[in-house]
């Protein structure tokens, strides 16, 4: 049905795209959020993805490979918006929590803000990455070919970005607390 739906939408229904992008819309925007870690460019970067795609799904090669091929646009259009308000770098946290029964429900904040902290220290591309292959579960031949590079390439640059990662977060579990937060 998948593919169906795709090589309708290739023909040029709408309603076909719509019902094909449907479902993912959400999933999109979590992956852009992870990646440039800014609400209105997530909502920006997925709007680029998805008109991008509908512009262009009459190049896309293979039908089956639609979804991974929505990811590079999105991936590409977080690099586009990253890069066009890298100025305007502010750390944000937005703190949901859910914690489990009996559990301390302000250790799993503070794991999740330390988390948040460290991730926001990352590149985009490095965001992307672990967004990619951790956050979706990707594997590192799928994530190469969304970021357009070579599977050894990606695992180096992975490695590098978790390393990055453990260090900030080492960093900051070393830094001493000051009445009302960090110092």
């Amino acid at each position: 049905m998948h593919r169906d739906l795709v090589e309708r939408a290739m023909a040029g229904d709408h309603d076909a795209f719509s019902e094909l992008t449907r479902g993912s819309v959400d999933k999109l925007y979590a992956i852009a959020r992870l990646i440039v870690r800014d609400d209105d460019q997530a909502d920006d970067a997925t709007q680029e993805a998805l008109v991008a795609a509908w512009r262009h799904i009459r190049s896309l090669r293979d039908p089956d490979r639609f979804d991974a091929w929505l990811r590079r646009l999105l991936v590409r259009a977080c690099y586009r918006e990253a890069g066009k308000r890298q100025h305007w770098r502010r750390i944000e946290s937005q703190v949901r929590t859910s914690p489990a029964e009996g559990a301390d429900p302000g250790i799993a904040v503070a794991d999740r803000d330390q988390l948040e902290h460290g991730f926001s220290r990352l590149s985009p591309d490095q965001r992307a990455l672990i967004a990619l292959h951790f956050y979706l579960g990707l594997p590192l031949q799928e994530t190469a070919e969304i970021v357009g590079l070579p599977v050894g390439t990606v695992k180096s640059r992975l490695f590098r970005a978790t390393q990055q990662l453990r260090a900030a977060l080492d960093a900051d579990a070393r830094l001493p607390l000051v009445e009302g937060g960090l110092p």
